[in-house]
């Protein structure tokens, strides 16, 4: 879970860093440098972190293959995430354009989805042995269903035993008074 928080904060943080810088001449206001962060070069980075998070939500609620299925889930929303790093990504700059700042935005979405992917394919791997939420309060058996009290009594009596005879042995006589 550890994993899909780290993967969704770096694609969450590489949404905000700058993934495109140029300079624009603007007529009157000359030259001016125009930049993109990596929401609008990448709309899929935010959703993508959000989904991280729901995630990790989803994984500690569930169990079984609901949470291998999420697990998938997570390890291709992974795979988007690198994807969306890897893709239009510039080696070349302009002196005076932040050009640090662009690779890091791009390797900061690579190493967010390579961390959704991890997280995704431990969910998977762990999806049985791992506990859920709300496991503590289970059951660790099957429910055996109540009986009325007054048929146990008379099973009691069927088989030979005393139900009021607090030794539980069957067959003791008691002595009874008057007789």
């Amino acid at each position: 879970m550890l994993l899909l928080l780290l993967g969704a904060l770096s694609l969450w943080g590489a949404s905000r860093l700058v993934w495109f810088a140029e300079f624009r001449d603007e007529g009157v206001r000359g030259v001016v440098r125009y930049t993109e962060n990596g929401a609008q070069q990448a709309t899929a980075l935010v959703p993508l972190a959000l989904l991280a998070l729901a995630g990790v939500a989803g994984v500690i609620a569930t169990g079984g293959w609901i949470r291998r299925v999420l697990g998938a889930l997570l390890v291709l929303a992974g795979i988007a995430g690198i994807w969306s790093g890897v893709t239009r990504l510039s080696f070349e700059s302009a002196p005076g354009l932040p050009g640090t700042e662009i690779l890091l935005g791009h390797g900061l979405a690579v190493l967010g989805g390579i961390l959704v992917a991890l997280g995704g394919l431990a969910a998977i791997k762990w999806a049985g042995t791992a506990r859920r939420l709300g496991a503590r309060y289970s059951a660790p058996g099957a429910k055996r269903a109540r009986r009325d009290p007054d048929t146990e009594l008379w099973e009691a009596l069927s088989g030979g035993t005393d139900p009021t005879d607090p030794t539980g042995q069957p067959g003791t006589d008691r002595p009874t008074s008057g007789g």
